[in-house]
């Protein structure tokens, strides 16, 4: 049985108390790709589209703006909790704009960005955010790979604002990896 985003939003919300909205969007769209990645079946059931801000679950969204607060992390399973606290223990650290920047720069949300219109909403498909999450697992499971530091990333994110002088270009996951690496 899949999930809601209530659901998942519930339990991310338990073991971040105080956690913010633009933060948690961001956590349930890895939370929901890394589930497909591992099991090849969606964590909830609401869809993930790209905003302006980057992934949005535009249901859950529109809801909790509307007040209803409707969510249970009791409604998972022992697969769908692991999958929370795997991502929670790879990107929990980050703050909602560092995680922003992050998806801004991985394929889903390119791809989706491709045919969306300023302030438009298009949606990130279920089988691109499994194929990206897929791959990303093999590159991880590489001993030479360097492991996301939540630390260092919010390093490297601080460094932005002298990088938006240069022409924007998105970065690969391997000039990211590098820059990790270096600790720049």
């Amino acid at each position: 049985m899949t999930a809601s985003a209530r659901d998942v939003a519930a339990a991310l919300r338990e073991r971040l108390p105080g956690l913010a909205t633009k933060k948690l969007h961001k956590l349930l769209y890895y939370c929901q790709g890394h589930h497909l990645a591992a099991f090849d079946e969606p964590l909830f059931t609401e869809s993930i589209s790209a905003w302006d801000m980057g992934p949005v679950v535009g249901e859950l969204w529109k809801d909790e703006k509307e007040g209803v607060l409707t969510g249970s992390h009791l409604q998972l399973s022992e697969a769908e909790l692991n999958t929370v606290g795997y991502v929670l223990s790879r990107y929990g650290g980050l703050s909602g704009h560092d995680l922003e920047i992050l998806t801004h720069g991985e394929t889903p949300w390119q791809t989706a960005d491709k045919s969306r219109r300023p302030k438009g909403t298009v949606r990130i498909e279920r089988e691109w955010m499994r194929d990206y999450f897929q791959a990303s697992a093999l590159v991880d499971n590489d001993d030479d790979d360097v492991r996301l530091d939540s630390a260092a990333v919010t390093r490297w994110l601080s460094q932005v604002g002298f990088r938006q002088e240069e022409p924007l270009s998105a970065d690969s996951p391997e000039l990211i990896k590098g820059r990790l690496a270096r600790g720049a």
